[in-house]
Parts: structure tokens; C-alpha cells; sequence
């Protein structure tokens, strides 16, 4: 396995790895659009997985607001699950994320998401009782 930056160049694997994933959900947010902007905005930051034939086997996106920083679809191909992919991914956008200042970071996970929920108790990261989420949609699109 390699670790690499996500550029826009592996958009489509890293899509059709999110949609064939369970408990993933994707929306108009992870259009090529929206995610060229967000590779722009917070620049090697967010990873890619390689196997061995060069497939995209595992992503994390990574960005910050400039004070706390944010993980979004961590993933990894349900076959190469248990083989410290997830954690290499996720100590590249850590270890970006506290070079630049930011060392509190927070990811969201559905809450049907068992496994992923199950992953991230074993991680040591802390889930939050102690604050509710709000969202507002500015669009008539419900999937945006």
C-alpha cells in the first residue's frame, strides 16, 4: 500500500469507492465541483490509499477552518479493512493538520454507521454528548 494526495485526477475512483461503501452517503457536497474547491482551499491536506495494482483502496479528506479541523469520508475498501489503512490515512491529515497550528479535529459519522462508529470508540476519539448538530440548507435541492 502507498499513501498519496487526493488530487482531482482520482476523483472518479475515489467516488465510486464512497458509493459502493455502506453507511457512506453521497451528495451534490461531493460533486467534482465542490470537491475541486475544497482540494483548493485546504491543499495537501486529504489522501488516496494505492494497493498494490494501483487502485484506490481508501480515502480521507481533510480540511480546517483555520482553528479546529475536519475530517470527512474516511474510507477504506471493505477488504483491506484491519490492515492500519485507515490509520495511515488518518495520521497523514493529523500530522498535516498540527503543522499548521490546528490539533483539535472532529469528524461526523452517521449515526447508523455502526462501524464506523465502532472504529472511531477504538480509535480514542471522544464522541460528543454535549452538543447537537444544526444544519441549514440555502437550496431546494435536499440532496445537496
Amino acid at each position: 500500500m502507498t499513501i498519496g494526495e487526493l488530487t482531482l485526477g482520482r476523483y472518479e475512483e475515489v467516488l465510486a469507492l464512497f458509493r459502493r461503501t455502506p453507511g457512506v452517503s453521497v451528495r451534490e457536497a461531493d460533486s467534482r465541483e465542490a470537491t475541486a474547491r475544497y482540494l483548493a482551499r485546504n491543499p495537501g491536506l486529504s489522501f488516496i490509499a494505492e494497493g498494490e495494482d494501483g487502485r484506490v483502496i481508501g480515502c480521507a479528506m481533510c480540511g480546517h477552518d483555520g482553528r479546529r479541523g475536519y475530517l470527512q469520508h474516511v474510507v477504506v475498501e471493505a477488504a483491506h479493512r484491519g490492515g492500519g489503512v485507515a490509520h495511515a490515512l488518518v495520521t497523514r491529515c493529523l500530522d498535516g493538520l498540527k503543522e499548521l497550528g490546528i490539533v483539535k479535529v472532529h469528524i461526523d459519522v452517521l449515526v447508523t454507521n455502526d462501524l464506523a462508529n465502532e472504529y472511531w470508540a477504538r480509535r480514542g476519539w471522544q464522541r460528543r454528548d454535549d452538543l447537537h448538530r444544526y444544519s441549514f440548507l440555502n437550496s431546494e435541492d435536499a440532496n445537496a
